[in-house]
C-alpha cells in the first residue's frame, strides 16, 4: 500500500522535529526553498567519488557514535 502525501508529509516533519528540533526543522525547511535545492542532483552527487567500502565505513563509524 502506498503512504498518502499528507501522511509523508506528517511522517517527515516528525522525523526532522525529532532530529533537529522544532526551530531548526523550520529553518532547514526554509533553505531548502530559498536555495532551490534540487534533492535529485544533491543524491546522484551524494557518494561520487567514494568506494563501497568507504561508504560502508561512514555509515557503520555514525551509527555506532549514535547508538
Amino acid at each position: 500500500m502506498q503512504k498518502s502525501n499528507t501522511l509523508i508529509l506528517h511522517e517527515g516533519m516528525n522525523a526532522l522535529k525529532e532530529k533537529l528540533g522544532l526551530v531548526d526543522s523550520e529553518k532547514f525547511i526554509s533553505l531548502i526553498l530559498r536555495d532551490n535545492f534540487d534533492y535529485t542532483e544533491w543524491q546522484k552527487n551524494l557518494w561520487a567519488g567514494k568506494s563501497l567500502r568507504e561508504i560502508h565505513d561512514e555509515a557503520k563509524n555514525y551509527f555506532e557514535s549514535n547508538n
